[in-house]
């Protein structure tokens, strides 16, 4: 399956991109913003394609169009270091223009990344990084609404550690940690198995294999 990598330079972006580039059932084009970073993945041998979630869905459909994938991984967001009104813009509305693009481009398979918990209020109510877990929520309910073939997962605490291929994955689960490369390995493993079909799913590490979890959904 040919797959869009849409925030391909982030943390959880680069893993995607090696794994995908390393694939015998895949293949992969990373979407960047800033033509130095495309540069790069095209030395490192991987397609990258140049466009900016601020942009209009028109530009962004063409983006999509231009790629050739048959289906996108979402992975970008704004980062921990500015402040609600990237998270809204990148976070939110820049995930909500991505799906649309990918309607009129007609791709059917979209996979995002979201957060632990996005889906339950209740557990992010007090938090610090409420304006996060608000945009994640509607993104979320966006990507339901809408025609595409989706799955929404939801990681836990997110780790700069080399992945254990364990997981724990359900609807509700209480909230842990998981390494961006597991969470990377998952968002692959969900693109070809049924099971993950129009589901959304926390994530943390557990004892289960990535594929035997995923499977159980």
């Amino acid at each position: 399956m040919k797959v869009l990598v849409i925030g391909a330079n982030g943390q959880i972006g680069k893993h995607l991109v090696r794994l995908l580039q390393e694939s015998e059932e895949h293949t992969v084009t990373a979407m960047v913003r800033k033509e130095e970073q495309a540069k790069d993945l095209e030395a490192s041998g991987v397609d990258a394609i140049l466009a900016d979630l601020e942009d209009s869905v028109d530009a962004l459909t063409q983006a999509v169009i231009e790629s050739g994938a048959e289906s996108i991984i979402f992975s970008a967001g704004s980062g921990g270091s500015t402040g609600p009104d990237k998270t809204l813009v990148i976070d939110l509305d820049g995930a909500v223009k991505s799906m649309e693009a990918a309607e009129r481009a007609g791709i059917d398979r979209f996979v995002l990344v979201s957060a632990i918990q996005a889906h339950n209020r209740e557990s992010w109510a007090d938090s610090p990084i409420k304006p996060y877990m608000v945009a994640k929520h509607y993104a979320d309910k966006e990507l339901v609404a809408s025609s595409l073939n989706y799955t929404i997962v939801r990681p836990g605490n997110l780790l700069n550690e080399p992945a254990i291929d364990k997981v724990s994955v359900a609807e509700n689960l209480e909230r842990g940690a998981v390494p961006r490369e597991d969470v990377a390995k998952v968002l692959i493993a969900t693109l070809t198995e049924e099971a993950t079909y129009r589901k959304s799913f926390d994530l943390v590490s557990g004892e289960s294999a990535i594929a035997d979890a995923i499977k159980q959904l």
